[in-house]
């Protein structure tokens, strides 16, 4: 079985995905310092299971999925929305939230029709990355809060991108370049925790 040095040393990592936006996100936060593969490239074309009830339990399933069947070291990640005012939904489920057709914007209709009569906005964005290292898993969390608009603003992004905004920002996700939204994201707050995680290898 590799060992995750052989990979580090030519600085190639699997990310267990096939979710081109997730990719091109994640490959921008990586920036040169790691060549990412990701399912495509070893001719993977399985849908990885997430079965469990957390976002915690659906990123270990995936990544050890990988790394049981191909003895590859690799990260995955899960994402969910969680709004305040709806108890935390719909977090786990947010990508099949309207249906298992996973349609975004049956997504995002649903949740401002749920938000409709509702004062309180209040959301925020969580990222669970399981990292597998040689069968040994690490997992690093990252969260944006924000609110729910009342429409949706902006063409960019993916997901619940064009119906959130970061407390940080006047924009929506989806009104933001990439490397903006890189900076303040739940996904680049987990990955920058990957990656500081990931040096320590590099300078061992």
């Amino acid at each position: 079985m590799p060992r995750f040095t052989d990979y580090f040393s030519e600085m190639k990592l699997v990310f267990a995905t096939n979710n081109q936006h997730k990719l091109q996100e994640i490959k921008h936060l990586l920036g040169d310092s790691i060549e990412l593969l990701c399912l495509n490239d070893f001719n993977c074309t399985d849908e990885i299971p997430e079965n469990q009830e957390t976002l915690e339990g659906n990123a270990s399933e995936k990544s050890f999925y990988i790394f049981n069947k191909y003895g590859l070291n690799c990260f995955a990640d899960d994402t969910g929305l969680e709004i305040e005012s709806l108890n935390g939904e719909p977090g786990v489920y947010s990508a099949r939230y309207a249906g298992d057709a996973r349609s975004a914007e049956n997504n995002m209709n649903l949740v401002l029709e749920k938000l409709s009569e509702i004062k309180n906005r209040n959301a925020r964005f969580r990222t669970v990355i399981s990292l597998v290292i040689d069968g040994q898993e690490t997992q690093f969390e990252g969260v944006v809060s924000g609110l729910i608009l009342e429409e949706k603003r902006g063409t960019t992004g993916f997901g619940y991108d064009p119906i959130f905004k970061p407390d940080e920002s006047h924009l929506s996700f989806a009104e933001m370049p990439m490397s903006e939204k890189s900076k303040i994201s739940h996904r680049g707050r987990a990955v920058q925790k990957l990656v500081e995680y990931l040096s320590q290898f590099k300078t061992a």
